[in-house]
């Protein structure tokens, strides 16, 4: 019992709060509503059951849960947390989905806005076989790939009609 009225629980039951009470320490008499959730979803037997099989150290967790529980129960009889849950999981993966599409445009409005062809002046200031090398696209130095730098690779391997492309 703390004080001199009787917890939440107690009053709710209209039994006498004793001094052992196990209901005293987490639903006490100022909060009557978080009591009457829990007992009116799980009982009041069954959640004193519950906290006299756990150790006192995680009983006050335990009583978090179960008024979390037990409000989700009320709003949702059906799905409780297990609802709100998927809810937000339905939420982050929508919210995810509007950042890619966001992401996409963010590149597509820098693709734009950088030069794709190059200009006459700098096919002229550079010789043939090294213009297609990648120091001369920095647009696409920062793209990932999973051989390297695939375009200076297959430039370097491969020749076309005979003549090296990169010496």
């Amino acid at each position: 019992m703390v004080g001199t009225s009787p917890c939440a629980s107690c009053k709710l039951l209209r039994r006498r709060c004793a001094k052992d009470c196990i209901f005293a320490p987490y639903f006490p008499s100022d909060d009557p509503h978080k009591f009457a959730t829990v007992h009116k979803v799980f009982g009041a037997s069954n959640v004193s059951k519950m906290l006299q099989e756990l150790p006192v150290h995680q009983r006050a967790d335990a009583v978090s849960s179960l008024v979390y529980e037990a409000n989700a129960r009320m709003r949702d009889p059906v799905y409780g947390c297990v609802g709100a849950i998927s809810y937000l999981q339905n939420q982050v993966s929508e919210l995810q989905m509007q950042l890619a599409v966001a992401q996409a445009e963010i590149l597509c409005i820098q693709m734009q806005h950088e030069p794709m062809v190059p200009s006459p002046q700098q096919i002229l200031d550079t010789d043939e076989k090294s213009y297609f090398l990648p120091e001369n696209f920095p647009q696409y130095r920062n793209f990932p790939s999973s051989s390297g730098n695939v375009i200076y690779d297959s430039l370097k391997r491969e020749s076309i009609f005979g003549h090296d492309m990169v010496s």
